[in-house]
């Protein structure tokens, strides 16, 4: 993962943590493919899909996340679950524009 990868995740996961959920994986992989975060928010599981973007040139950080990526979060999503048990989920974006901090 790059550095502006490495930041937007590190950006978005302290924010919701700020908001109250709490982290439970980072980084989730699997055949069907990765989930960049994995959260909790009470009692339900949530699955963050981070996008960071310098600008919005080529469409930002929102059009980045095609039919295939969401299949593909889906997929993984579904298989957390069938380890995680039967919960409720839900699934977010947290979306970040600029450079990333040195």
């Amino acid at each position: 993962m790059n550095r502006r990868g490495e930041s937007g995740e590190a950006l978005a996961a302290a924010f919701l943590e700020r908001r109250g959920l709490r982290i439970l994986s980072r980084n989730y992989r699997c055949r069907f493919g990765e989930i960049d975060l994995v959260a909790e928010s009470g009692a339900t599981l949530v699955f963050v899909e981070v996008r960071a973007r310098r600008s919005d040139t080529f469409g930002g950080p929102a059009a980045s996340i095609n039919a295939a990526k969401r299949r593909r979060l889906v997929a993984a999503a579904r298989h957390y679950l069938a380890a995680a048990g039967d919960r409720a989920a839900r699934f977010d974006v947290v979306l970040v524009r600029g450079e990333p901090p040195r």
